[in-house]
């Protein structure tokens, strides 16, 4: 990683808005900075009758969808001055549009789109995404949103199964269709800032010897397809909140979960790490051996306040990671939920 300042920042939310799972009942520990989705909604979703001198607010009529699929939308704050910018849009444009609707997401407030790496379950809500989004911010008189991309784009993806048959991933979307939708395109290869308070990862390096990559994931371009497990675009957001440490957010971690912290931890060294967001991409017959070896080292090494696996992870690895770092350490991603981690005195 370069030499690359991280602002220190006095609070910063994260709000999934699309991920696999749904999940408003279950409790948080103590010690979790997470907010529910049904939080969330009590506070801004008026009382529809009232009983016994106490309000009544309807919220299971407009509980999030989840889908196969990430997107969070991150705000930080040093100062007075919030500024936003959006981690992926998910798959689908329609589960995007409603769920951020549900959320009360002020699509002009969002400066930046960011995607993690060229996979659809990331960047198939492009471009429809990206025109609300510009629609929402000419009608507030703020410029058009940047569009941060990795320059080597694929056509398409996936995965080739143990029959030989693969498992394909829709076709990415292109410069253009992302430009006519009213982005403005910027692409990065190396670390940069991001929004002027975040700053993105280039290049993930691979550290640990058995974070090898995607088993049987493929690369096509035109007609020409070839065996690419490392995925070599895949970047990760960092932010760092004063007293609390440095945030990792990581969408499918093909580059392994601990070499994206460690890779955090070179950015911002000497500050613990705080909570680790995204998918850890330890699911299927042939990622699940490594499960141990992650947990080990996230528990040893990398040492995060907050694990927050979601996404791609997997039920086998959360019920480890689970069984390490809970209670008081555990906070799953799930779609609606907030995490608010503001500076410690």
């Amino acid at each position: 990683m370069p030499d690359l300042e991280v602002p220190l920042l006095d609070e910063l939310v994260l709000t999934v808005v699309v991920d696999n799972e749904t999940d408003t009942l279950s409790s948080v520990d103590v010690g979790v900075a997470q907010l529910p989705e049904v939080v969330s909604l009590l506070e801004r979703v008026p009382p529809s009758r009232h009983h016994d001198g106490h309000p009544g607010v309807c919220v299971f009529d407009q509980l999030c969808v989840a889908c196969h699929g990430l997107s969070v939308l991150v705000t930080g704050r040093a100062g007075a001055e919030p500024r936003s910018l959006l981690f992926d849009v998910g798959p689908y444009a329609d589960v995007w549009l409603d769920n951020a609707t549900r959320l009360g997401v002020d699509l002009a407030s969002i400066e930046v789109l960011f995607l993690s790496h060229w996979h659809a379950d990331h960047s198939g809500g492009f471009p429809a995404v990206v025109e609300a989004i510009a629609a929402a911010r000419a009608a507030a008189g703020r410029p058009p949103p940047v569009v941060d991309l990795h320059p080597d784009r694929p056509d398409q993806r996936g995965v080739q199964l143990a029959n030989g048959t693969f498992a394909l991933l829709p076709p990415e979307p292109t410069f253009a269709e992302i430009e006519r939708a009213g982005g403005r395109i910027e692409r990065h290869a190396e670390a940069h800032r991001v929004a002027e308070l975040f700053v993105g990862s280039g290049l993930i390096e691979r550290t640990t010897s058995y974070e090898t990559g995607l088993v049987g994931h493929h690369t096509f371009v035109g007609d020409r397809g070839e065996s690419d497990p490392l995925i070599l675009d895949e970047r990760f957001i960092a932010a760092h909140v004063r007293g609390r440490g440095v945030t990792v957010l990581s969408a499918c971690s093909h580059a392994g979960i601990v070499n994206a912290c460690l890779g955090a931890m070179a950015l911002v060294p000497d500050v613990p790490v705080d909570t680790v967001l995204g998918g850890y991409h330890l699911a299927g017959a042939a990622m699940e051996p490594r499960i141990g070896a992650t947990v080990e080292d996230l528990s040893a090494l990398v040492r995060p306040r907050i694990v927050a696996p979601g996404h791609c992870t997997g039920w086998r690895a959360k019920a480890a990671l689970a069984n390490a770092f809970a209670p008081g350490r555990y906070g799953p991603s799930v779609v609606g939920s907030r995490y608010v981690l503001r500076a410690d005195a």
